[in-house]
């Protein structure tokens, strides 16, 4: 007996579970130097999206790792905390570990997803959240989820506060490489939301 082929992912969702991937990526700890390089060679187009990260690909040119570390420990770390929090509970509720987080929790669970056991920070955090999002819609954990799947996930868990967090990445005062991550980040999130309102 031979098992089922796996299904096939369309073009266009790979590409959104890879840039969901990026943001998870590039939120979750500072990039390193081949990260630097990789960014560096990525291109946009003429949208607003496209544009953004063709400053980024210009940023992580000129920047240094160790100048991207202190910007990233002064954004999201700190002495005490960092200029921004960038939790679900946070921006849904103004405090940490909040329901946002247990409702989030619950889904993983349902979704036989956990968090790594290197891992401490909490779930809702803006980087395993884009991580997930990228996990589901390719299937990395399990069967691919559907559009409708999709689409639940991202109404209860990111659209309810992405887009502020990125446009407050954006405008941070400590933003110089972050400032383009901001502006992928929000300008993604709007044409995640359209592109599921409209389904």
């Amino acid at each position: 007996m031979t098992a089922a082929p796996a299904p096939t992912i369309a073009e266009e969702d790979r590409l959104r579970a890879d840039l969901y991937n990026f943001l998870g990526l590039i939120l979750a700890a500072p990039p390193d130097e081949m990260l630097l390089a990789q960014t560096a060679s990525l291109s946009g187009d003429a949208t607003d999206l496209g544009q953004a990260i063709t400053t980024l690909a210009k940023m992580a040119k000129v920047t240094k790792p160790k100048t991207v570390q202190s910007e990233y420990n002064k954004l999201f770390i700190g002495l005490g905390r960092g200029e921004l929090l960038p939790y679900a509970s946070y921006y849904m509720t103004g405090f940490l570990n909040e329901k946002p987080l247990a409702a989030l929790r619950l889904d993983m669970t349902r979704r036989g997803l956990a968090r790594a056991d290197t891992v401490f920070e909490p779930e809702d955090n803006i980087a395993s959240l884009m991580e997930m999002m990228g996990a589901l819609i390719v299937g990395r954990f399990g069967p691919a989820a559907d559009l409708a799947q999709q689409k639940e996930f991202f109404a209860k868990h990111i659209a309810p506060w992405a887009g502020h967090f990125f446009a407050d990445l954006e405008a941070a005062k400590g933003s110089v490489f972050y400032a383009p991550v901001g502006s992928i980040g929000r300008s993604f999130m709007e044409i995640e939301a359209e592109a599921f309102r409209l389904t």
